[in-house]
């Protein structure tokens, strides 16, 4: 279906163009809607068209040598795509599917390509995006490389948690089998590891939010394990009890 050009005018990518070239970047593009689970794009695809989601959630995921999914990263309402085959022309380097109901809009490889040469504006946002996929990937390999599947449950869960005037919280947190594929476990994994922190406190859940009550013990669960971030929560609380007991 088209694209109408206030729709193509707030997307973040094109935010600030002339009206003459928002018309043209609207007649050019089409967009189609997929279901949860419908493949967006395959790994190995010829690089027709750069893609942005207009709304719903999409996963960018590949696949292992023995048929396993892994899970790289969300794609949130707003956000381009497939960028890297775009620029270099050569096949797409991961598949992304529907988490959910989603409309995704494309537009050709070849005007996207212009776009970046001639407008430094755009050139200039896709500086700032591939630094956020490099430090994104890089983080995430980071993650995978950690042996214990806890920990890399942990760890997940820190890189979701977010400073609120109420302190910390994880407000959109993905489905328990979307966090399994994100850090190659399985559900079931993932539903103890989040049980155990809820049963310890370290976590409390209100409504479909989970607070984080011990921030730091979160942090050490991820980074040494849950038994040392225990056995550090637990001297810190004695030598606050002691130096309460000295002041008094």
């Amino acid at each position: 279906m088209p694209i109408a050009i206030d729709l193509v005018a707030r997307i973040p990518l094109f935010e600030g163009l002339d009206t003459d070239t928002l018309s043209t970047i609207a007649r050019l593009m089409s967009s189609r809607v997929y279901l949860a689970q419908d493949v967006v794009m395959r790994k190995g695809d010829a690089p027709d068209h750069l893609a942005f989601l207009i709304n719903g959630k999409l996963q960018v995921v590949d696949l292992s040598e023995d048929g396993r999914e892994t899970g790289i990263h969300f794609i949130l309402p707003g956000t381009y795509f497939g960028e890297l085959s775009v620029i270099d022309g050569q096949p797409r380097s991961a598949s992304v599917k529907s988490i959910q109901i989603s409309e995704v809009a494309f537009l050709p490889s070849a005007q996207a390509r212009a776009l970046i040469i001639n407008r430094p504006l755009v050139a200039e946002r896709f500086l700032v995006h591939f630094a956020k996929i490099v430090r994104t990937s890089s983080n995430h390999q980071t993650l995978l490389s950690i042996p214990n599947a806890f920990q890399r449950v942990f760890a997940q869960l820190h890189q979701f948690v977010r400073e609120t005037n109420d302190g910390q919280v994880i407000e959109t947190m993905p489905k328990q089998h979307e966090i399994a594929i994100m850090v190659n476990t399985s559900r079931e994994t993932v539903s103890r590891a989040l049980h155990t922190l809820l049963k310890m406190g370290i976590l409390q859940k209100k409504g479909t939010i989970l607070i984080v009550n011990r921030p730091e013990q979160l942090k050490s669960a991820a980074t040494v394990g849950l038994d040392e971030a225990i056995a550090a929560g637990t001297a810190v609380t004695e030598k606050k009890t002691k130096a309460a007991a000295a002041a008094s």
